[in-house]
């Protein structure tokens, strides 16, 4: 049985029943469980419910209080969902920041002591969610079940966007979501040792960030060596083009100042796999070759660069489920080989 986070408490004031059971569910007929939380002050909600041809019911016994309730869904594969995990907590966050700050987590589908890939989703920083949107040609969560049936967790944080949310405060999310991974992943069987960092676009702007300003990580309480491996894919590697454009300066007006990764080039950081597409966006392939050839002139020998043939800006991303995509076996090579005491290594 796969137990529910306890600590912080899962966020129910806008919990829906029906909306959970679509989004981890996935058409009719799925298999799903519901697991209460318990706390020492209280019995809480005790819940049932019948599922046949796509219909849920549900019947309920309120004892003392309403208790958190997590999703666990059974996918194709034997995958297995958890959806809407709230990573943040508190009585200061705004109604935006309780919306937008909270994770899916896709579990392999067996075994223990397997490796976390917290992956942050594209978008320019600017739009995008863990579940997908119509118009996104980057399926993320295709790619979270992917690598899931490979024998690796994955963790799929949204994040505030812009203009609602100005920076720092998607890096500050960002950290926040590596922090409930660091600090939740072991219960459901993850090694804490074997926790890595990745995402696409913005989403690779963001672990960068994670990476490369280690203040981020440090207030959340995670120390930056505890983080395996970093991969971001197709990130900017300079100041990003909307903080630009929150700064009311023009897009294309190059910036390398404390919102760049480029910024902090050192020798003592993780390992980083740094994937860009031979085809990518404008300017894009040369940042990313740009930090690969400065971090390894500071004396960095972890870090390694790998331009990814016939592939776009969206493709690097959008083919990573496939078993003969060369970045996913990049990436599969590099989790393996620094896990730390590998017990399950990844498969294709």
């Amino acid at each position: 049985m796969i137990l529910p986070n306890l600590s912080p408490a899962r966020d129910t004031s806008s919990w829906s029943a029906d909306a959970h059971v679509r989004s981890a569910g996935h058409g009719r007929g799925c298999a799903c469980s519901l697991l209460t939380g318990s706390r020492s002050h209280g019995v809480g909600l005790r819940l049932s419910r019948i599922v046949h041809r796509g219909s849920v019911f549900w019947s309920a016994a309120l004892l003392l209080a309403v208790l958190p309730v997590w999703l666990v869904a059974q996918t194709p594969g034997g995958v297995r969902v958890l959806t809407d995990i709230a990573y943040k907590q508190g009585a200061a966050l705004t109604d935006y920041e309780r919306a937008r700050c909270r994770l899916d987590v896709y579990l392999p589908p067996a075994g223990k002591g397997f490796a976390t890939l917290v992956w942050f989703h594209g978008g320019g920083l600017q739009k995008g969610d863990k579940a997908g949107t119509p118009e996104d040609s980057v399926k993320t969560p295709l790619i979270a079940r992917s690598f899931a049936r490979a024998g690796i967790a994955v963790v799929v944080p949204n994040y505030r966007l812009s203009p609602q949310a100005k920076f720092p405060a998607y890096v500050e999310d960002a950290a926040a979501a590596v922090a409930w991974a660091q600090a939740n992943m072991t219960q459901h069987g993850a090694d804490p040792a074997k926790l890595f960092v990745g995402g696409h676009s913005a989403g690779g702007y963001l672990a960068f960030m994670l990476g490369m300003d280690v203040r981020y990580l440090t207030a959340v309480g995670v120390k930056p060596a505890a983080i395996a491996g970093y991969i971001p894919v197709s990130g900017q590697t300079m100041t990003h083009y909307t903080v630009r454009e929150e700064r009311g300066l023009a897009k294309n007006s190059v910036t390398a100042d404390a919102a760049a990764p480029v910024h902090y080039i050192r020798k003592d950081t993780p390992p980083m796999l740094v994937l860009y597409a031979d085809r990518d966006m404008v300017a894009r392939a040369e940042e990313n070759a740009y930090f690969v050839a400065m971090m390894q002139g500071a004396g960095n020998k972890g870090v390694v660069g790998e331009m990814v043939a016939d592939r776009n800006h969206g493709t690097i991303a959008s083919k990573l489920d496939q078993p003969d995509d060369p970045g996913r076996r990049a990436m599969l090579n590099f989790i393996r080989v620094n896990s730390a005491s590998p017990s399950t290594p990844p498969t294709r």
